[in-house]
C-alpha cells in the first residue's frame, strides 16, 4: 500500500496511489535514465525512486500548485511552450498532469521536443475517478485518445495498459464517500482500501481486475518513447 500518512495521501486515495505507485516503481527501474524531467511534479513523490536512477533530475510546477514543491527547480505554466531546450532530456515524467491541461497536445508536441531521440515518457491519467484541484480539472482519457496524442506528436507508444478495474472504482467511490461520515467513517475507509488492495493481489482479484479493466479502467498508466 501507499504512505500511511494522511498528509501525503489520503485514506480515500490510498488504492488507486498504491496501484500507480507498483507500476511507476517498475516503469522507471526498466526505463528512467540519463537527464529526467518531472512535469507537474507537486510533491515529487517518485523522487525518491528516480532520483538514484537518473544523472540529473529537473522538478518543474507551475505556481499556483495545490502541493508543497520541495523538489521544484523551476516554474513554468505547462499550458504554454516551456522555456527548457529541445532534446534536453531523456526521461520524462508526467503523473496525474494531462488532465488538467484545457489543450493536451500541445503539452505532448512539447514532450516529443523535449525528449532526445530514443527518450521516454512515463506517464498516468485518471479516467473513473472523481473531480479534482477544480477549476483545473478538464478531462477524462480513453486508451485510444491517449495513443492519438501520441501519434500526432510523432512519439511511439512501448505500451499502454489499464490501472484498476470494476471493484477498484467501486472501492474508490464508497471510500471517498465514507470519508464524509461524521463517526468512523475514515476507519471504514481504511479498511475498505485495504481489503480492496489484497483482493487485487489475489489470483481471483487478479482474474477480475483483468477481466473488467478493458471497459471500466480506474486509470491508464503509458510508456511511450520519441524515435531515434
Amino acid at each position: 500500500m501507499s504512505s500511511d500518512d494522511p498528509a501525503e495521501v489520503s485514506v480515500g486515495s490510498r488504492l488507486i496511489a498504491s496501484l500507480v505507485a507498483a507500476r511507476y516503481f517498475a516503469a522507471l527501474k526498466s526505463h528512467a535514465s540519463g537527464r529526467l524531467l518531472d512535469l507537474g511534479c507537486g510533491k515529487a513523490p517518485l523522487y525518491g525512486v528516480y532520483e538514484t536512477l537518473a544523472s540529473e533530475v529537473t522538478c518543474v510546477d507551475w505556481g499556483n500548485s495545490l502541493h508543497q514543491t520541495t523538489h521544484l527547480d523551476k516554474e513554468a505554466d505547462l499550458t504554454k511552450p516551456i522555456d527548457l531546450p529541445d532534446q534536453a532530456f531523456d526521461t520524462i515524467i508526467l503523473s496525474d498532469v494531462l488532465e488538467h491541461i484545457p489543450v493536451p497536445l500541445d503539452l505532448c508536441r512539447e514532450i516529443a521536443r523535449l525528449l532526445a531521440p530514443g527518450g521516454k515518457l512515463i506517464m498516468n491519467v485518471p479516467f473513473y475517478y472523481p473531480l479534482h484541484e477544480t477549476p483545473y480539472d478538464f478531462y477524462r482519457y480513453t486508451e485510444f485518445a491517449l495513443r492519438r496524442f501520441m501519434e500526432l506528436s510523432n512519439m511511439k507508444v512501448i505500451y499502454l495498459e489499464p490501472i484498476g478495474g470494476a471493484v477498484e472504482i467501486i472501492s474508490d467511490i464508497v471510500s471517498k464517500n465514507m470519508m464524509k461520515l461524521p463517526v468512523g467513517g475514515v476507519f471504514a475507509a481504511r479498511i475498505t482500501q485495504a481489503a480492496s488492495w489484497w483482493f487485487a493481489r489475489t489470483r481471483l482479484g487478479s482474474k477480475v481486475m483483468k477481466k473488467t479493466s478493458s471497459k471500466f479502467p480506474l486509470g491508464y498508466f503509458m510508456v511511450a518513447e520519441r524515435p531515434g
